[in-house]
């Protein structure tokens, strides 16, 4: 009976009661044999027995749901997958701006085969960076009603598999993303294992704060903790390990996870953690002090018509359509995630720094070219594909969020990153990887260092293949982007149902995915990415050793070497010198 559903209600659903609507079963017939029977007669008839038309009905703690069956190309392997489950009560009404509270349990079977309402945002983002990656999605609306999840699970799993967890947390700026946009189908057919896809409230809804009791912030982060308790709870009803959790995610989602790794709320909850392309220690995504809101709070206030002395009561009066147009406007002014006491007792650099983040193994990595195509465009820096000039580099610099803290220094870093060349394409080529070694590169070191150095499994990874999907799209100085790696984390040239990408790879880029997925499936069961037929993959310790992730893998070491030795040292000593001249001139 297992082969055909994950229980006898299920049968009944899909067999039995339509069959006795048309068959009256005489009840002497209606002996467990003679009725086991029946069902797996009446399912081989409807040709449901183990196909995509199956829909699995299974029981949790708060009630039935009924899920659907998919498949994904180049296997038989079929997964049931059950969408838009409830993993808190709806944030809305007096629960805005509030901690997520435990679900309530339904009585009747819960119709579990749609994406869920995205949480609140600007949705034409989302839009527009479906195009961007070149993926079709038919994206649900936006609701302030969002705390969902989706899980994928195999079909042919039997009796209390206790399979690996992979916890997917989305990116998107903690402004826009959904859980929808992670297709876990190919990832759980291929690696055997449950992957969970949540959402958590963004934007003003997730991440504002006033910096004190009237808006403590980190909604989003508290979501994100409720999941993982609600995959701790019932994660075994789906086949899952409860105990065999690893959360992984990229850009913002990456920085969740990081943070996660550093909250004490999340201790126990998962035990391997994966960040491609962020951490909690990015700049202009996470904020130290209160005053580092300050200027956001304004902004909000004069966009919104509220005043900055009673923002939080004026927002929690706005309606759905009000906090979106706010956002909107908003353009790229995040909120960033606080030390609020709660989730973070404090930065998350001194909590690195103090050996006290969760202890767990941590893979983290970037790519070659995070801020090579994708993210100069959306913040419209313009002219920059053509080629730069070092007066209008200086000028983007110190304008833009995640560089205002190094203003005084830009003269340094320009004679470090362009030194005396004026060639326009050079200079483009530097820029683009100067502001991706500040937002993303340097600071996944140092936290892979830190994590080290408080006696952590540490693995790293560099992505360098640029996908051929993007050869009519991308310029050719672009490497590989940011988010690039996603198509293939995701098992993107096999997935059949869900977000589906324009392109199906090449047969390189095939075994290429197949082989991330391995890595990462393999760091899920064991808390280390290496396996039979794959490269081995070092630990990152004091030689710095890490993965270089192309159509071909192979370990090297110390990434970025000098850039680490000027953005940790050289810098931070030209600083201090300023200051400390500063104080001699002023006394």
């Amino acid at each position: 009976l297992s082969g055909c559903y994950t229980s006898i209600t299920s049968f009944f659903l899909q067999c039995v009661w339509p069959f006795s609507k048309a068959f009256p079963i005489h009840a002497d017939f209606l002996q467990m044999e003679s009725l086991i029977k029946v069902l797996l007669l009446c399912c081989a008839t409807l040709g449901i027995y183990g196909t995509e038309d199956a829909r699995p009905l299974l029981t949790t703690n708060y009630g039935q749901l009924l899920g659907k069956t998919v498949g994904a190309k180049e296997t038989d392997r079929l997964i049931h997958v059950f969408m838009g489950v409830p993993f808190a009560k709806p944030p809305i009404g007096p629960l805005r701006f509030e901690d997520p509270q435990p679900p309530e349990p339904w009585s009747s079977v819960r119709e579990a085969t749609e994406n869920p309402p995205m949480c609140l945002q600007d949705k034409k983002g989302m839009e527009q960076l479906a195009d961007f990656f070149k993926a079709k999605f038919d994206f649900p609306p936006v609701s302030e009603d969002c705390l969902y999840l989706n899980v994928f699970t195999p079909a042919d799993r039997g009796e209390n598999p206790e399979l690996p967890v992979m916890v997917f947390i989305h990116g998107g700026g903690l402004t826009m993303g959904g859980a929808g946009m992670f297709e876990g189908s190919a990832l759980s057919a291929y690696e055997n294992v449950v992957v969970v896809s949540i959402q958590y409230r963004l934007g003003i809804m997730g991440f504002f704060s006033t910096g004190d009791k009237e808006a403590r912030g980190n909604y989003g982060f508290l979501d994100q903790v409720a999941a993982l308790r609600w995959v701790r709870d019932n994660i075994k009803d789906f086949g899952g390990d409860p105990q065999s959790v690893t959360i992984f995610g990229e850009s913002a989602g990456g920085l969740s996870v990081s943070a996660q790794v550093l909250s004490p709320l999340s201790k126990g909850l998962f035990q391997r953690a994966i960040s491609e392309s962020g951490v909690a220690i990015l700049p202009s995504l996470m904020a130290s002090k209160t005053e580092e809101i300050l200027p956001i709070l304004h902004v909000v206030a004069n966009i919104s018509s509220c005043s900055v002395s009673n923002l939080a009561d004026c927002l929690k009066k706005k309606t759905e359509d009000e906090i979106v147009a706010i956002s909107a406007a908003m353009k790229f002014v995040a909120f960033p995630a606080v030390v609020d006491g709660v989730f973070l007792p404090k930065p998350a650099e001194e909590i690195l720094a103090s050996k006290e983040s969760n202890p767990v193994p941590f893979l983290i990595g970037v790519n070659n070219h995070e801020f090579g195509w994708i993210l100069p465009l959306a913040l419209n820096i313009s002219g920059y594909r053509e080629g730069m000039e070092k007066k209008d580099i200086q000028s983007i610099l110190v304008a833009l969020p995640f560089v205002h803290s190094f203003t005084s220094v830009v003269p340094f870093i320009m004679e470090e990153y362009f030194g005396d060349t004026n060639d326009p394409k050079e200079l483009r080529n530097n820029f683009l990887d100067l502001v991706g070694d500040i937002i993303f590169v340097i600071p996944a070191l140092r936290t892979a260092k830190y994590h080290r150095d408080s006696g952590h499994p540490v693995y790293f990874y560099e992505f360098q293949h640029r996908p051929s999907m993007y050869d009519d799209s991308k310029d050719d100085f672009v490497k590989a982007d940011h988010g690039d790696e996603l198509y293939f984390v995701v098992g993107g040239p096999f997935l059949k149902s869900g977000i589906l990408f324009k392109s199906n790879g090449t047969e390189e880029e095939k075994i290429l995915s197949k082989t991330i997925m391995k890595y990462w499936a393999n760091f899920a069961r064991n808390g280390d990415p290496n396996g039979l037929g794959l490269a081995e993959w070092p630990k990152y310790d004091e030689d710095e050793d890490y993965l270089e992730i192309n159509l071909k893998q192979e370990s090297s070491q110390r990434l970025k070497g000098g850039r680490f030795k000027f953005w940790t040292v050289t810098l931070p000593d030209k600083i201090k010198e300023m200051m400390e001249e500063k104080e001699h001139v002023e006394l």
